[in-house]
């Protein structure tokens, strides 16, 4: 019997020692800043980008045209927080931007730049913490971000005027965080939110993550991290779902997804969706990947975009 337990114990002690480790390996590669590369992104979304290199090539060149400047605020917990602000026309319409996962402002927006620019917005393409020129060693996954995010807003009516209208932009961790951001006490110069292939928090787009790429168990890994991150970074990986945080919204929303996107679910569109606590509309595009449905349906984007924008800014 004492063999039998023996036995047991040393089965036990060598899983949770498996289990520690490996959750170590999986939280320095998804949630520190110096660990968690673009390349490996791409690889997981699935999306090929090489279609749509001529296009993207035009697009950046045409932006990078246009007269821009490097902007900085602070967040609430000291970190300096980096933005690229194109001033467009100076009128009273803006948007705010917030980039993917391991991605930056400059880059997530280039197709839809000359969109807004020609219209009229200023636009402001926000590195969000941890990412691009922005200060930050622990990746906020919208949990963060979204108290970043109303600094944003508060320096964007500073720089506009009081008279400003605002619109939040954000696409698969940036879409979280405009959808997190929801959840709060906004200025009534926000006006409202489009959120392209968006997450409902990081437990479940790990966990999703974990059995469908890496073909392993939620646990012990997540639980693990979750302790490890609430410790670190100052938040669970759970504790800011934006499926939850959205029952909270007042702000009109334009909930966009990829149909065929295997990253992030479009089944994670749908329950946001359903939990949107204000006016909300929604657009799945047939055939189209993750973070790929402005490139896949231009055309159609666009058209949800005008009908979207045209019922809430003046």
């Amino acid at each position: 019997m004492k063999r039998v337990i023996k036995t047991a114990a040393a089965a036990l002690l060598s899983l949770t020692s498996a289990g520690i480790g490996g959750t170590a390996y999986f939280y320095r590669r998804t949630m520190k800043r110096s660990e968690a590369k673009t390349e490996r992104t791409i690889k997981m979304s699935g999306t090929d980008w090489h279609q749509y290199e001529p296009f993207m090539k035009a697009r950046k060149k045409w932006m990078l045209s246009q007269p821009h400047k490097d902007v900085y605020i602070k967040s609430k917990d000291g970190l300096k927080l980096h933005g690229t602000y194109f001033k467009g026309e100076e009128g009273n319409k803006a948007v705010i931007c917030f980039h993917g996962y391991t991605s930056q402002g400059m880059s997530d927006y280039i197709g839809l730049s000359k969109y807004y620019l020609e219209k009229g917005f200023r636009m402001l393409l926000a590195d969000e913490r941890a990412h691009g020129q922005s200060e930050g060693e622990y990746i906020g996954f919208g949990c963060a971000d979204r108290w970043d995010a109303l600094e944003w807003i508060r320096w964007m009516i500073d720089e506009a005027g009081e008279e400003v209208q605002i619109l939040l932009h954000g696409t698969s961790m940036g879409g979280a965080t405009v959808l997190m951001t929801a959840g709060l006490e906004l200025p009534e110069q926000v006006k409202g939110i489009v959120s392209d292939c968006a997450f409902t928090s990081p437990k479940y787009v790990f966990t999703h993550v974990l059995k469908t790429m890496y073909h392993l168990p939620a646990f012990p890994m997540i639980p693990i991290a979750d302790r490890v991150n609430k410790r670190r970074a100052g938040y669970g990986l759970d504790e800011c779902n934006a499926a939850r945080e959205v029952r909270k919204a007042k702000v009109p929303a334009l909930l966009i997804h990829g149909e065929k996107d295997r990253f992030v679910p479009c089944s994670m569109c749908e329950e946001i969706y359903e939990n949107y606590g204000a006016l909300k509309s929604k657009l799945i595009v047939p055939g189209a990947g993750h973070a790929e449905s402005y490139y896949k349906e231009r055309e159609m984007y666009e058209e949800a975009l005008n009908a979207f924008i045209g019922g809430i800014i003046k």
